[in-house]
This record gives C-alpha cells, sequence and structure tokens, in this order.
C-alpha cells in the first residue's frame, strides 16, 4: 500500500501546535512517523507563519517553538509549486490549498474548514476532518 500524500489545511497545523494532544496534533505525529508526505507550497507556508506571529498565539507557545514547528514542518514537507489556478472554494484563500493537492498529486486533504469540506470529493480526492483521517488508520 503507497503512502498517503497530504495536504494539511493551516487551522489543524495550528491547532496541532497548540493542543499537541488533540485530534490534529495526532495527525501530525502520525504523518510524521507513517512515511506519508506532507505536500506544503511557499504560499501555505507563509500563511501558517504569518498566522502563527499573531500576538495571540504568543500565550500558547514561544517564538522559539513556533520557529522549531516552522522548521520542522519545513524539514518534513514536500514542497509544491502549483502552476493552475483554482477557483472553486467561496474562501479565495483556500483555493491555494486545493492547487496544492492538484498540482502535487496529493491523494487528501485534512482540514476542519466547512468551505472545503463540502468540496469533497474534489477531483475524485478525498477532503476530510482530522478525526475522519484518524479513523482511516
Amino acid at each position: 500500500m503507497k503512502a498517503d500524500r497530504v495536504v494539511v489545511d493551516t487551522n489543524v497545523l495550528i491547532s496541532a501546535l497548540l493542543l499537541p494532544d488533540s485530534k490534529p496534533g495526532e495527525v501530525m505525529r502520525g504523518l510524521s512517523t507513517s512515511g506519508a508526505t506532507l505536500l506544503l507550497s511557499r504560499v501555505t507556508f507563509l500563511e501558517l507563519a504569518t498566522r502563527l506571529a499573531r500576538p495571540k498565539f504568543d500565550r500558547y507557545r514561544t517564538a522559539e517553538q513556533m520557529n522549531r514547528y516552522l522548521d520542522w514542518l519545513a524539514d518534513l514537507a514536500e514542497w509544491v509549486k502549483p502552476s493552475i489556478r483554482i477557483a472553486d472554494c467561496p474562501d479565495p484563500d483556500d483555493n491555494r490549498f486545493l492547487e496544492v493537492l492538484i498540482d502535487g498529486g496529493g491523494d487528501l486533504l485534512i482540514t476542519g474548514d466547512k468551505d472545503l469540506l463540502v468540496l469533497s470529493p474534489y477531483e475524485g480526492r478525498p477532503i476530510i476532518t482530522p478525526a475522519a483521517f484518524l479513523s482511516r488508520r
């Protein structure tokens, strides 16, 4: 059985950092040990880094912890440079995750975002919650 090529949206990545014992945290631990490939683009990574820099997250993790997390993700990921533009999601920022999914040859997208979840399956690829991903194991 081949390992999944997975796109994980920003909110799941943030939840995994802030709440390591949560389902998103379990997803990220599982991805790092299962042989699955995390797909990121410069745009999706920048969105994550920008959000983590918001002062509201300062009480949860130090800047050093957040930077270590970003470094860990950068090392873990396969980087995708999407050449397509998608405009199927009501939130234009969410389209960037679909672009990584399609251009990166992704198998699935993990999100809690209802605007993305309603598009499942997207071009034959499931868009699922962290809980649904964990139940597939």
